[in-house]
């Protein structure tokens, strides 16, 4: 294999790397990469060890135990966040790859302590690309509403003493 080849599968692999929570088309890696489909899964075998179906699901998985260890999400979010679309899948491979179910994992990494789990809604606006405003940066504006736009206005509920938010189209408040 020349040196042209490797660097091909070496971005096939990168971008699985990158997208291992996308449905990736391994037709749309090997024309990407140069190849034929037979012969990008033969070229990605002999390279990486594995085949270009089996490296995602061994990166998923991978991804998932560092969610499972450090993330307070149950494995059914764990399994959706890595890019699983079936639990029992999901499950089943998690076991052939681990040794034991994803339940169990968890289960044991919690006993053995370490730091405090990441609250998950963290995690999942991390997933989502959300990213906190930093307090230096200064606000942008707020568009100008249209008259109908609701307006919200909160109040504290005299007999339980919480807040509440009331819902107004009349004007502003």
């Amino acid at each position: 294999m020349d040196v042209n080849g490797l660097r091909a599968l070496r971005r096939a692999r990168d971008r699985i790397d990158r997208d291992y929570a996308e449905r990736l088309e391994i037709a749309t890696l090997a024309a990407e990469a140069g190849y034929s489909l037979g012969q990008f899964i033969r070229a990605f075998d002999t390279a990486c060890g594995e085949t270009p179906g089996q490296y995602p699901t061994r990166r998923r998985v991978e991804r998932a135990c560092e969610l499972l260890r450090s993330v307070n999400l149950t494995v059914t979010e764990v399994c959706m966040v890595v890019g699983f679309s079936s639990l029992g899948t999901f499950s089943r491979r998690f076991a052939d790859i681990v040794g034991r179910s994803p339940s169990a994992y968890q289960r044991e990494a919690a006993q053995l302590g370490g730091p405090a789990p990441i609250p998950g809604c963290y995690a999942l606006m991390w997933r989502t690309g959300l990213r906190a405003r930093d307090p230096d940066e200064a606000a942008e504006p707020a568009p100008p509403r249209p008259a109908d736009t609701p307006q919200f206005r909160r109040s504290a509920d005299p007999v339980f003493g919480r807040t509440v938010v009331q819902a107004s189209t009349t004007g502003r408040t």
